[in-house]
């Protein structure tokens, strides 16, 4: 752990560090490193007289060098590599440069790009960042959790690695995930990287790719499953639980299998969160509630056909479900108006192997016995299409292409403007390209995706393709979960989170404009959503934050700024 610490003076409300670091120690620790940013009186003090070059720049002249450095990259995953190896040097300029450069880079340190990077982990391997929790060494978790470099923990992000993005099983590569959800978080959502911890369940991997490659570096061994990993998962909440006993605990790019059962087994003992589940479910009911604003209909009206029926689909349809539940509509009622495609197609009652959150959307053959369909022992997504006429058509199956021109004009024949959300990612994953989506229904569809697309240009106006972006929504989230110290997070709360987001979309305002904002107001969205959160967190009781302040006072004092703050020499102790 390392030796710093922050201070605040009440009554001038100025800051400084505390540290007995000194010289190459403190000029590589990338938390209080400044580089050629130390003063003259911080140079003498610290030991740094002589290991930099005379000139004192300011943070701005440092911002300036670097983005210059970052376009000498002409590779995405170069520019991801720099970025990374810049963060790892000097935190403040990493936060400083991409927050001047949001929109721009953020989908080189975050989705799309953090997909290739996983798959390059091991190779691309440079310095070590955040925990890795490996089974064979769980006698000695409370060891590790105690070795993390930053002193106090607000927030951990945690992964197995099973489930990551559109790619599937990375096992120890998946840790870039949460590096980057972290960097994310402090972004978009201002909390402090210094409180944040990203850990990796090393619990092995089914990838033969992986498993027979002699530079991976995870734990060489078929993934558990059954009690063993129950039971080492258990290990790993109550001792965090122990540790942090005020911690916000996200669950990212678990599998199928285990990510809902552990949400499910957790979510009322500690104030935890899956934005596989939850958070995608939010942003896209989110611009699902715009869409449909502009249609001039309402949610509980909607016929919903989600293809990809996994953590992700289930999720995204558990939210438009309870969104329609709000409205009015029986559980039974709601859970009607979807149809949920999977690798066996539609989803049946008769359906061999449906999890238990699949059966809940599962239809008794009996009643699409007089479908018009091509194969009845497959019901795939054209068939669906032809004879639900959907309004709304989500994809998060990563099967590329899979929105074909035929499927697409037979649902917008029936529509007067669709909802279609293409939200696998990678972007080469992606089952439909904006453009061919405007093409193909004459420049009606309501479109947002789960990578970043171009502008589109069509019949002669610029169309901005919104991004179903999770980072719209999980900064704000937790930025109001930690400043009011939440003990849980509702259903309600995430309700509140969607309407929150709803607020800013672009679309209320101009029916040609984007249902989502752009991720260059992902800060003032991250705010409003943290308010509001926060105000339900305290209505239900569930804060243990003081209440002598506002929600939004309490929201503001937790925002942070990529700054330097100045360094005082303190003795070891």
């Amino acid at each position: 752990m390392l030796d710093f610490k922050l201070v605040k003076d009440k009554s001038s409300g100025k800051e400084h560090i505390e540290t007995s670091l000194s010289g190459k120690p403190l000029l590589t620790t990338p938390q209080l490193n400044k580089g050629t940013a130390f003063t003259e009186d911080e140079r003498l003090a610290f030991g740094l007289l002589g290991k930099l070059p005379a000139k004192v720049e300011t943070l701005e002249e440092q911002v300036q060098r670097a983005y210059t450095q970052f376009h000498t990259y002409k590779n995405n995953l170069k520019r991801n590599i720099y970025l990374n190896e810049l963060h790892d040097s000097n935190q403040v300029l990493f936060y400083r440069l991409v927050t001047e450069h949001l929109a721009e880079m953020i989908p080189t340190i975050y989705t799309p790009i953090v997909g290739t990077a996983v798959k390059e982990f091991s190779l691309e391997f440079r310095h070590p960042r955040g925990l890795y929790l490996s089974y064979p060494e769980r006698e000695h978790m409370e060891d590790v959790l105690k070795n993390r470099s930053n002193p106090e923990i607000d927030l951990i992000v945690v992964t197995d690695g099973e489930g990551v993005l559109g790619i599937g099983d990375q096992g120890v590569g998946g840790m870039d995930i949460p590096i980057a959800k972290l960097m994310v978080y402090a972004l978009c959502g201002g909390i402090d990287p210094t409180r944040t911890l990203p850990i990796q369940l090393d619990v092995g991997t089914n990838n033969e790719k992986l498993l027979e490659d002699p530079m991976y570096l995870g734990w060489r061994h078929e993934r558990l499953q059954g009690k063993e990993y129950d039971d080492f998962i258990k290990q790993f909440v109550s001792t965090v639980k122990q540790l942090f006993p005020n911690v916000f605990l996200h669950w990212e790019d678990f599998g199928r299998a285990n990510a809902r059962r552990n949400l499910e087994t957790y979510r009322k003992d500690i104030c935890t969160f899956n934005d596989d589940m939850q958070g995608t479910g939010v942003v896209t009911l989110s611009s699902i509630l715009a869409g449909v604003n502009v249609n001039k209909s309402t949610i509980d009206q909607q016929r919903v056909v989600v293809f990809g029926a996994g953590t992700a689909g289930t999720g995204i349809a558990d939210q438009i479900r309870d969104a329609m539940c709000h409205e009015g509509l029986s559980l039974d009622e709601a859970n009607s108006r979807f149809w949920l495609l999977d690798r066996p197609g539609l989803l049946l009652t008769t359906t061999e192997g449906l999890t238990d959150f699949q059966k809940c959307y599962a239809h008794d053959p009996q009643t699409i016995s007089h479908w018009n369909v091509d194969d009845s022992n497959n019901i795939g997504l054209a068939d669906v299409v032809r004879n639900v006429k959907p309004t709304i058509l989500i994809g998060c199956s990563a099967v590329t292409g899979a929105f074909t021109q035929e499927i697409i004009q037979d649902m917008a024949a029936h529509v007067e403007r669709p909802i279609i959300l293409p939200l696998s990612n990678p972007t080469e994953r992606c089952e439909a390209q904006p453009k061919d989506l405007l093409a193909w229904t004459d420049g009606k569809a309501l479109i947002a995706t789960g990578s970043p697309f171009d502008t589109v240009n069509y019949d002669g106006r610029d169309i901005r393709i919104a991004q179903c972006n999770n980072a719209l929504v999980f900064p704000g989230i937790g930025l109001g979960l930690i400043a009011t110290q939440a003990k849980t997070l509702s259903d309600e709360s995430l309700w509140i989170a969607c309407k929150a987001l709803s607020d800013y979309a672009p679309i209320k305002r101009d029916p040609m404009a984007p249902l989502l904002p752009s991720l260059d107001e992902a800060r003032k969205v991250a705010r409003h959503i943290a308010i509001a959160v926060g105000n339900q967190v305290r209505k239900e009781g569930v804060d243990q934050a003081e209440r002598d302040c506002s929600v939004e006072e309490l929201v503001d004092h937790m925002v942070w700024q990529p700054h330097y703050v100045p360094l005082v020499r303190r003795q070891a102790t």
